[in-house]
C-alpha cells in the first residue's frame, strides 16, 4: 500500500494561485497607472511621448479585466475595470460626433493643414485637395524655398493667390495661403525655433478671421519639454473683442497631453474631436516605421466658429496626413 501526502499538492496549488494573481496584477498595473496619470495630467519625462498612444492603452486595458474575471480575482478585476473605464471615458468621445458643433449659420469655408516634411511632400496632391474641396485657407509647416517654388509650378497660386510665407531650409518654415486678401500678415518664431506664419482674412459676407499655421517644437527629448510646453502655452488665445481665430497645423501633441487640453480650454474647439474624427491618426506609420498612428495635427477653431465636418488625407512623401475641415464663420450683421 502506497501512502501519499496531500501537503505537496496543496503547496503546489497555492504557489500556482499566487503566480496567477501576481501575473494578473502585473498586467493591470500599467493601465491603472496610465489612467491615474492621465486623470491628473501628470505626464512628464518619457511619459510625454508615451501618452500620445493613450488610445491604444485604452484598448489594452480591457484585456486584464477579462483575465481577472476568468481567474476569479475579484479585487484585481475591480481595479482593472475602473482603470479601463477611465481610459475609455477619455478616449471614446473623440469617436463620437458632438451635439454641440458651434454656430450652424454663417459663411461656410473649408480649411486645410499639411506638414510637408522639410519640403519633401508632393505638391500635386495638396493642390488637388485644394481644388477638389474648394479650400479657402491652406496652412503648411516645414515649408522650404524649394517647395514654395514647386507649389507655384503646380498651380497653387492661381487657386490661393494670397499668402503669408516664411520659408526656410530644413523643418522650421511655415506658410498660410488664402483665396482672400491677407492683411497683417507675418510670422513669428516660437521658443522651440519654428516659424509660424499668420494673417487676417475676410471672406465675402463674413467679418475678419485671424489664421495661424501652428508648429510647436516636438517633445523628442526630455531636455526640450519646457520649450514644447512653452510653445503650446504661447499660442494666441481667442480675443472676445477681436476677430475669431483659427489655429491649424502640426501641434506635436494629442488630446491626451495636458498642454494641448489647456490651450483648447482657453476658448477653442478641436474640429476633429467635434466631428467624431478625433482618433484619425495623422502621424506615423506612413514612412514604413512600425509606429502606431497618433493624432498630432489639428484644426482648432474659436468657439464663435462652427464645425461642419473633418476628413484626413494622406500626402505622398510626408510622414503626416493632412487635415481638412469644413467650418462656419460668423456672417456680417
Amino acid at each position: 500500500m502506497t501512502i501519499t501526502s496531500a501537503r505537496p499538492a496543496a503547496r503546489v496549488r497555492r504557489v500556482k494561485r499566487a503566480g496567477v494573481t501576481l501575473l494578473i496584477w502585473l498586467l493591470l498595473l500599467p493601465g491603472a497607472a496610465w489612467s491615474v496619470i492621465r486623470f491628473g495630467g501628470w505626464e512628464t519625462g518619457p511619459l510625454v511621448q508615451l501618452f500620445a498612444f493613450t488610445p491604444y492603452a485604452a484598448v489594452w486595458a480591457g484585456f486584464p479585466v477579462l483575465v481577472a474575471i476568468a481567474a476569479r480575482r475579484w479585487l484585481a478585476a475591480a481595479v482593472s475595470l475602473v482603470a479601463a473605464a477611465l481610459l475609455v471615458v477619455y478616449v471614446l468621445p473623440r469617436a463620437l460626433a458632438d451635439t454641440d458643433r458651434g454656430p450652424v449659420t454663417g459663411v461656410e469655408l473649408t480649411v486645410l493643414t499639411a506638414n510637408v516634411l522639410a519640403g519633401n511632400a508632393d505638391p500635386q496632391t495638396i493642390v488637388r485637395l485644394v481644388r477638389d474641396h474648394d479650400v479657402s485657407v491652406l496652412a503648411m509647416q516645414e515649408v522650404t524655398p524649394e517647395i514654395q517654388n514647386r507649389f507655384a509650378e503646380a498651380g497653387l497660386n492661381s487657386l490661393l493667390p494670397h499668402s503669408s510665407v516664411a520659408a526656410e531650409w530644413g523643418t522650421t518654415g511655415s506658410a498660410v495661403y488664402s483665396r482672400f486678401p491677407i492683411t497683417a500678415g507675418g510670422s513669428r518664431r516660437n521658443g522651440g525655433g519654428f516659424l509660424q506664419a499668420y494673417g487676417t482674412i475676410q471672406p465675402p459676407g463674413a467679418g475678419p478671421l485671424a489664421v495661424e499655421s501652428v508648429h510647436p517644437l516636438a517633445p523628442y527629448d526630455q531636455q526640450v519639454l519646457a520649450d514644447w510646453r512653452g510653445d503650446l502655452a504661447g499660442q494666441p488665445r481667442p480675443d472676445p473683442d477681436g476677430p475669431p481665430r483659427i489655429l491649424l497645423g502640426d501641434f506635436n501633441a494629442t488630446l491626451d497631453h495636458k498642454s494641448l487640453r489647456n490651450l483648447i480650454s482657453r476658448g477653442y474647439r478641436d474640429a476633429a474631436d467635434v466631428d467624431g474624427r478625433g482618433l484619425a491618426g495623422t502621424w506615423g506609420p506612413y514612412d514604413g516605421d512600425l509606429l502606431p498612428a497618433v493624432t498630432i495635427d489639428h484644426v482648432l477653431v474659436d468657439r464663435r466658429i462652427g464645425v461642419r465636418d473633418v476628413q484626413v488625407y494622406g500626402v505622398p512623401h510626408s510622414d503626416h496626413r493632412s487635415v481638412l475641415a469644413g467650418i462656419v464663420v460668423p456672417a456680417l450683421d
